[in-house]
Parts: C-alpha cells; structure tokens; sequence
C-alpha cells in the first residue's frame, strides 16, 4: 500500500480549472487500476492532497435540488458569483474566498476500503483543528460536515462534506468556513437544510484567522489521521 501523498496548495483557483485538474489526476488513477487488474499487474497508485480556495461560485451535487439556489443567474453575475452541477453527492454549496477547500484524491485501497470511515476521518480532522481554537466541533446524527451546538436552536454548519468515489478513487471533499464572507450562504439552503445556520472560525473567534495557521494545523490533523507520508 503506498501512502505517499502530493500535497499542492493552489492558493485562489477558478472551481471549473481546479475540478478539471481534479478529474485529469483522478482518470489517471482510474486507468491504472483497471490496467492493473486486466493485466494481473501491480503498478503503484498516487494520493493527491490538494487545498485552495475559489472565487465566488455555487455547485449542485447530482443528488441536489436547483430549488435550493434561491437566485436567477442574472442575480449571480451581479454579485460575481459562477454555478456548477458536478458530480458529487450532496446538494447545493458555496466556496469563496477565506474558505480553506480540500480535495483528496487518494486511492484509498492505499489506506482502507470504507467509506464512512473515510468521511468521518475528513470530519475528524476538522475538529481536532477547531479544538485547537478552543471550540468543540461535532457532527450532526444524519448530517454531513462538522457542526457547532448539535442539538440546540443555535446549530451550525462551520464545514460541508460532498466526495465522489469509484473504485476506490476519492475526489471532491469538504470545504471549512475560516474567513467566509457568509452573505453569499443567503443566497441558497446550504446543502438542502432549512433550519440550521452556517458559521467560520472568524465569526466564532470575533477575529480574522491566519489562513496559513489554519491550514497548516488542518493538514497536520489529515496527515496523522490517515497516517500519510507527505511528499
């Protein structure tokens, strides 16, 4: 099992050139392991870590709802924001700037065959790096992502999750509200729910967050969690 990991930080990238690097990275994988399996051959697989943050832009997972984007395209190019119904599972989300946005692309025959595990190890990373800050991240019975307050009238969404995989391949991720401008969230029903609110490290710390500090301890969490070797 090889769990050496490429680690690039794109810094602001458009959505539509960093999905399209995505799924070029993801393809190759794709094509190795059924080359690998016709051929009875053993060639090793790459993990790509990738982290960025994107211009204003809306995507729809294929499970999602276009209702749930509250505004017309002509609204979305007056406030400079893009939309894209991709391939993910999930509904519709926003990435924007101040917003620390994760794609693993990992084989994960190079570290565990589940799912669920695989989320729950995204959301845990998450956590830890809030606990740093002094603030307990949770998870939400039913519900993706990392919360604040389960359970109260004040729950909130601080990061969403929405991955794809095939044959073992991850793509998509999560994406964690630092330094959002949360007034674009206004504009849909994030990932479909109604009655809960969303948040960022910078709302709950009343402060502008290090972006570097923060994906740093993000990334030390991941790398631990899924006992990677960065390269």
């Amino acid at each position: 099992m090889n769990k050496k990991v490429i680690f690039e930080d794109l810094g602001l990238i458009d959505y539509k050139k960093c999905w399209d690097y995505q799924e070029e990275i993801f393809a190759k994988t794709i094509e190795i392991k059924t080359k690998n399996r016709k051929e009875n051959r053993c060639i090793e697989t790459k993990n790509t870590l990738i982290f960025c943050e994107h211009p204003h832009v809306y995507t729809l997972g294929k499970s999602g709802d276009e209702k749930n984007l509250l505004v017309n395209a002509e609204y979305l190019k007056k406030v400079g924001a893009s939309f894209y119904k991709i391939n993910r599972g999930g509904d519709v989300t926003y990435h924007g700037p101040g917003q620390i946005v994760g794609y693993p692309i990992l084989d994960l025959e190079n570290f565990f065959t589940d799912i669920h595990k695989y989320l729950r190890l995204l959301e845990e990373a998450v956590i830890l790096t809030l606990k740093e800050y002094g603030l307990n991240g949770e998870r939400s019975e039913g519900e993706t992502g990392v919360w604040l307050d389960v359970g109260s009238t004040k729950a909130r969404k601080i990061c969403a999750l929405g991955v794809k995989t095939s044959r073992w391949v991850s793509m998509h991720g999560f994406a964690f509200n630092v330094n959002s401008d949360l007034s674009y969230f206004g504009n849909i029903v994030p990932c479909g729910i109604i009655d809960k609110q969303v948040t960022s490290l910078e709302k709950e710390l009343k402060k502008e967050m290090d972006m570097w500090e923060v994906k740093n301890k993000l990334k030390i969490h991941l790398v631990n969690l899924f006992e990677m070797d960065l390269v």
